[in-house]
């Protein structure tokens, strides 16, 4: 957490207390979500470097990994990116995500099989490409690939372009402009349930690979969502937050809880009033955008798109 932020999250619970701004969670000792490039390759071991150094995790019979889908031990490479979750302690990596990314956001141009996608004002456009082996799956959960229409995949890194491999959820046939005005009910409590999803703040900052935290897309419009906020109207009740505070969030689909901070702003994720299937059909809307790692150790599959969860403010 930046310290800028830190500094917030101790003035606000300086002027309205400890249950308003909470602790963070501090990360699992070992911490079990490991982010780094991969230097060495062998038959049962894989070296990852890593912010704290080089580490080594041993491949069993029971490890798996995913690169745009299922994948064998061939596919791990040297300079690549990994996400390893660990189990037996931080030796035997369990599963490990490459080269994983992730395009949300409101569809700006396409160009045969090459969308830009406008992912908010923090985030800016980026492209992706829609490979023709996975254009089906993709066209299926979205129907119209076209500017002003929704998108939201996940795929893989190609040589600095990502390679949209599978749909995170199902969009409707409308452009956003068309959609029927929003009624959001009552804000009941401190509660909201919906849907949380990731992304990757190292596709525009390396260094930032193994942040934790949260985006959250209903920050105050005149204070952290800024002047070119494109934020709109959730459709569920989001109270106003500001950088730096914390919220609990619960996943509902793994049972697990960790107390974040809010990093950043999510505004593209406003515009989706979908809902997850993860774990059976959850609340419609979006209430958080983790960090990979944060997802991840939430209990989160990250080529599954989302989980459904609880979130709580003040509590």
């Amino acid at each position: 957490m930046p310290a800028d932020l830190r500094a917030r999250r101790r003035y606000t619970a300086a002027v309205l207390g400890e249950r308003a701004a909470p602790e963070p969670t501090a990360a699992e000792d070992p911490d079990p979500v490991v982010r780094g490039v991969i230097t060495d390759v062998s038959r049962h071991v894989v070296c990852v470097a890593t912010s704290q150094g080089e580490e080594r995790f041993l491949l069993d019979a029971a490890t798996t990994l995913w690169c745009g889908r299922e994948a064998d031990r061939s596919a791990l490479r040297v300079g690549d990116d990994a996400l390893v979750r660990c189990r037996a302690g931080r030796w035997v990596a369990e599963r490990i995500w490459l080269r994983i990314a992730r395009v949300t956001g409101v569809i700006a141009a396409r160009s045969g099989d090459t969308l830009e996608v406008d992912t908010g004002h923090t985030g800016g456009r980026r492209p992706v490409v829609i490979p023709y082996r996975s254009s089906g799956r993709i066209g299926v959960r979205h129907p119209v690939l076209e500017p002003g229409y929704l998108f939201d995949a996940i795929g893989v890194w190609e040589d600095g372009v990502v390679e949209a491999a599978v749909p995170a959820t199902t969009q409707p046939p409308l452009a956003v402009w068309d959609a029927a005005p929003r009624e959001v009910p009552a804000q009941a409590g401190n509660r909201v349930q919906g849907a949380v999803s990731w992304y990757d703040p190292a596709a525009d900052a390396p260094e930032q690979a193994g942040l934790r935290g949260a985006a959250y897309p209903a920050l105050d419009r005149d204070g952290d969502c800024g002047p070119e906020c494109d934020r709109v109207r959730s459709c569920l009740p989001l109270p106003l937050l500001s950088l730096g505070t914390t919220v609990a969030l619960r996943n509902e689909c793994a049972e697990a809880a960790a107390v974040l901070p809010v990093l950043a702003c999510a505004s593209a994720a406003a515009h989706f009033c979908d809902s997850c299937a993860d774990c059976g059909p959850g609340e419609q809307g979006r209430v958080a955008q983790l960090t990979l790692p944060s997802f991840v150790a939430l209990g989160g599959r990250p080529e599954a798109g989302c989980f459904n969860a609880t979130l709580t403010v003040g509590w």
